[in-house]
């Protein structure tokens, strides 16, 4: 009407006529909308390229397989095309929505898989991989794509340091513990930068997690531990494309421990101490310090591209409050990716990667002291319940029974710990194709992180700094990376076979500057760590500088054979700085041979078998295993008189060895991927054996005329092994139009035996917090798995005449412990200790069901470990009537209250004892998401491509047998954060949360 109204105006008007043409040439562009989905399972498929034929005017699918695109004319052509699916073209007949339906091409489905410093099909990798998808990772909200990780892939574990405690660090093993001394960490490689920080679960394309020595191999010796390959996203041929993803969730402590409160802790402490008078409080001090949480998780993304440029940018904000009052975590972070085709031959690329992230900490997992009374968690537990917080004079109350410890509110609320870290990674390439078959890439890549860690604790914490005044610290550490990678990979085509060859150098150096000052007696505790000079009492200061270099050759050769057999050789040499000039190099080999039986024309054209592979590999991998400078003559500093002066003076501390070598792992990975009806089933079965050898233990036999006591040296002489057993299934149960339902399962299980140790000689561990003066509390033995509990075998209670076998130490009353006397002496000594617990589990799982219905989409994710036991010191501290306690102390032994298998109540020593020893076994519902896509016609009269409103609610449910908090327990006393040996300990750790989530997406 508009467009009429305007013509009769202007028709004898030469400008009329200009305006009219070009209206209506404009108004022939229109607005496509549609959807585009699987043959198979009648899902939408993300990343489809939509590009209208003849242009370069393109766009991509989001994460529901929705698109919008402006064409031409209502005329056009579309062509829609993704790798692993068949490309199509199809006309709009003037038809402004298109659903498009592709079907899979099965003979390009495999061609996404990433291994080391290349791409390969799945149908021709003759190692053990695993393959986490995108929408896996992003399931949820979480700190770190870690956290993402577990129960994913089979034959990964995946632990948290320190509970839900917000910016804890992950650990990631796979397949067991490879070392004893050197860390199990898996190697992490982000767009090939070694050693990267994983980004956001939503910046990440795919996850591959290399396994066996055949994918491991080409890394060397930091492949030991197994590898993860992570792909960035990246922009597409296109216009631009606005993505907004945002999340709110809600944090409660998942359990909490049932505790005595003020009238029941009374009577319990009048049992021991008659004269004990209940106080004026009734304070429940996990209510004081537990509180609800949120994180808060904001992403915004563009991305898109042309012929020649694709570009992804993405901004990401996270801020969690932890559930324990003052602790949080607050990150910022960036992520760019630029891939440029300079010429037909030159392709260039750009990637860059910033987290700013700002810590506040509560203490917890308490490591040392008199009495342990800094740590938050457990002073909850264990502090008076009849106590305030303060007293009538306004002064913070500390425990009136045992250890005098400030109470959990006060330190919770006047300690400061803060850490704030900057990390920066920056990855530049180039590949150019020589000739036809031949190019050439060389990447450059330069990393920086810094951390800071700031301590204060004030004067008012009675029980920790009133008598020095305030203690304050600041640590300092600055790392930089460069990271030089240069290789040729050659293709070609002989005969009925195809030929892949690749060899290369690599160049990596790692700088680490770190000082550190304390200070104590401040004028003022307004000052916190900002202003140490202003403490009367300075500590001494301390500064480090560790330089490391890695030099590497790699090859690998990769040969198929009339689709049908395939081999893989692969070989890296290292030389690492960290040793000495005898050993500096080692070399690293793989082999592997695949046969793809359902290409044999027995079975090409079965019904039932779609695909069958046989895998089998054999290699070896290595773990460098000591820190720089740790193969020379250390010596460690002491304090010295000379006449009446206080002089430093040093002694030797550790002897060197010039000829200490890389430890080395020879693995076996035999395999099968079968695939049935069409591949609605597909399966995996792995079986491996890994044999690390040469491990590097302290050795602290040497003679006595070298006149110093304990002196060490570090030698390769011991050896471990790790076997298991690993089986993935993924099956498409049901699979139409308008509801689909597939299921993910994968199982683990792994064994691990201590195989030879120094002379055959046991080692003896200790992790128990310093206030409990143990010294051992775990143990190294030739035959037993590793990290094994050991203590006394609990008997129950001293009825008045010990049974025949048992004994205790000096309380043999009646109502008193009994232990088994496994020596026979009539008296319980440390002779009478033995392996009372083993923290590995059995088996590990997680299974995971996606279900769709029209535009609703429920996720349900179970993950599993069985078998593991768990060491409390938690429960150990409780029972030991130095502190509150659990209600079982109200059943304890009394002469009217015999049949019990509760001592009587007594201030007793902490023991090892298995009566701490709990099966660690555990189902939890890791996750129950529900999705809703508001349907394409309604969201395209805003100008949006997709929106998506989602729910969820995390760690909702859990089914173990642990009576503790969380059977997911990692105490990490001080010294072995990253140890292999420490595990299956529960102390003072930050609890596991529960989350209910709301979330948005909206792609423009």
């Amino acid at each position: 009407m508009y467009e009429s109204e305007i013509f009769k105006k202007l028709k004898n008007s030469l400008f009329g006529v200009f305006l009219l043409l070009t209206l209506s040439a404009f108004g022939q562009q229109q607005e496509i909308f549609g959807t585009v989905v699987s043959s198979d399972d009648g899902l939408g498929i993300p990343g489809v390229n939509v590009i209208e034929k003849g242009t370069t005017n393109g766009t991509s699918t989001d994460f529901d397989g929705n698109y919008s695109i402006t064409v031409s004319n209502k005329d056009a052509i579309l062509i829609f095309s993704y790798i692993g699916f068949v490309a199509q073209e199809q006309p709009l007949n003037g038809n402004s929505t298109l659903n498009v339906t592709l079907r899979e091409d099965v003979s390009a489905l495999d061609e996404v898989v990433v291994v080391g410093y290349g791409t390969s099909k799945k149908s021709d990798i003759t190692g053990s991989v695993s393959s986490v998808k995108a929408e896996e990772l992003a399931a949820f909200p979480v700190l770190t794509a870690e956290q993402s990780l577990q129960g994913r892939a089979a034959g990964v574990a995946v632990q948290s340091n320190n509970g839900g405690e917000p910016g804890a660090p992950i650990s990631i093993s796979i397949r067991g513990n490879t070392s004893i001394g050197a860390s199990s960490e898996a190697l992490v490689v982000v767009d090939g930068f070694v050693g990267g920080t994983l980004p956001q679960p939503s910046d990440i394309e795919s996850i591959e997690i290399l396994k066996d020595a055949s994918a491991t191999a080409i890394y060397g010796s930091r492949g030991a531990n197994g590898v993860i390959l992570v792909t960035t996203k990246k922009g597409s041929k296109g216009r631009m494309a606005i993505e907004l993803n945002s999340s709110y969730s809600s944090q409660s402590v998942s359990e909490r421990l049932e505790l005595l409160n003020a009238s029941e802790f009374a009577t319990y402490r009048q049992a021991i101490n008659p004269t004990y008078e209940q106080g004026t409080a009734n304070i429940d001090w996990q209510d004081l310090i537990y509180t609800t949480g949120s994180v808060a998780n904001h992403q915004l993304s563009f991305s898109g591209g042309s012929e020649k440029i694709n570009y992804y940018v993405s901004g990401n904000y996270f801020n969690q409050e932890g559930v324990v009052i003052n602790s949080g975590f607050e990150r910022f972070s960036f992520l760019s990716n630029i891939d440029v085709q300079a010429t037909d031959k030159l392709k260039l690329g750009f990637n860059a990667f910033a987290n700013v992230g700002n810590r506040d900490g509560v203490q917890s997992q308490a490591t040392s002291g008199g009495s342990g009374g800094g740590d938050v968690i457990s002073t909850a537990y264990r502090f008076a319940p009849d106590t305030p917080v303060q007293d009538a004079n306004g002064v913070n109350t500390t425990n009136p029974v045992g250890d005098q410890f400030d109470n959990p509110f006060a330190i919770a609320t006047e300690s400061i710990d803060e850490t704030k870290t900057d990390d920066y990674r920056a990855n530049f390439y180039a590949d150019y194709q020589i000739i036809d078959g031949l190019s050439f890439k060389t990447t450059f890549g330069y990393g920086t992180t810094n951390s800071t860690r700031g301590r204060f604790q004030p004067s008012t914490l009675i029980g920790q700094a009133s008598n020095q005044g305030g203690i304050g610290s600041i640590q300092a550490i600055k790392r930089k990376d460069i990271l030089s990678e240069n290789y040729l990979t050659y293709t070609k085509e002989i005969g009925k076979g195809n030929l892949t060859a690749l060899l290369g150098y690599s160049y990596q150096k790692t700088r680490t500057e770190s000082f550190g000052a304390a200070a104590q007696n401040f004028i003022s505790n307004s000052l916190s760590y900002f202003n140490l000079g202003a403490g009367s009492d300075i500590q001494t200061p301390f500064s480090s500088l560790v330089e490391r270099e890695i030099v590497s050759q790699f090859g690998r050769l990769n040969y198929e054979y009339d689709d049908r057999y395939l081999v893989t050789f692969t070989a890296r040499r290292d030389g690492s700085s960290n040793f000495s000039r005898n050993n500096k190099y080692a070399f690293f080999p793989s082999g592997a041979i695949g046969w793809r039986i359902s290409n044999e024309e027995f079975l090409r054209n079965n019904t039932t078998i779609s695909n069958l592979k046989f895998r089998a590999s054999y290699g070896l991998t290595g773990n460098p295993a000591i820190s720089p400078y740790q193969s020379l003559a250390s010596f460690s500093r002491i304090y010295s008189n000379v006449g009446d002066q206080a002089v430093n003076a040093v002694v030797p501390e550790q002897l060197a060895n010039p000829d200490l070598k890389w430890e080395t792992s020879y693995q076996t990975n035999i395999g099968f991927d079968l695939g049935l009806l069409d591949n609605k089933i597909v399966m995996t079965f792995d079986y491996y054996t890994i044999d690390t050898k040469d491990l590097i233990l302290g050795d602290s036999s040497a003679p006595e005329y070298i006149g110093f006591a304990n002196l060490t040296s570090l030698r390769n002489i011991g050896e471990i092994n790790n076997r298991g057993l690993e089986i993935t299934l993924n099956t498409k149960n049901i699979t139409n139009e308008n509801f689909s339902w597939s299921t993910d399962f994968n199982w683990s299980r792994n064994r691990n035996e201590v195989i030879k140790l120094v002379d055959g000689q046991d080692i003896f561990l200790d992790s128990s917090p310093g206030s409990f003066l143990q010294d051992e509390t775990h143990l190294l033995r030739e035959g037993e798995a590793v990290g094994v509990f050991w203590g006394y075998e609990y008997r129950g209670v001293n009825q008045g005449t010990p049974e025949t076998g048992t004994a205790g130490f000096a309380e043999t009353g009646a109502g008193d412990e009994l232990f088994t006397d496994i020596d026979g002496d009539g008296v319980i000594t440390g002779a009478d200790r033995k392996i009372i617990g083993d923290p590995n589990p059995d088996w590990i799982a997680g299974f995971n069901n996606n279900l769709r219905y029209k535009d609703f989409d429920l996720n349900i994710f179970f993950q599993a470990s069985v078998g593991g036991d768990i060491f409390s010191y938690t429960f150990l501290e409780l029972a030991s009537g130095e502190s509150n306690a659990t209600p079982e102390v109200l059943n304890a032994w009394t002469p009217s209250n015999t049949n019990t298998n509760i001592p009587s109540a007594a201030v007793r020593e902490k023991r090892i004892t298995d009566r701490f020893v709990y099966d660690g076994s555990y189902i939890r519902l890791k996750n129950l998401a529900l999705g809703y896509n508001i349907p394409q016609d309604i969201v395209s009269k805003f100008g949006m491509q997709s929106v998506r409103l989602g729910v969820s609610g995390q760690n909702l449910l859990t089914f173990t047998d642990f009576p503790g908090t969380d059977p997911e327990a990692s105490y990490q006393s001080q010294g072995n954060l990253n140890s292999n040996v420490n595990r299956g300990f529960d102390y003072g750790s930050y609890p596991n949360i529960r989350a209910y989530t709301v979330s948005l997406n909206l792609k423009f």
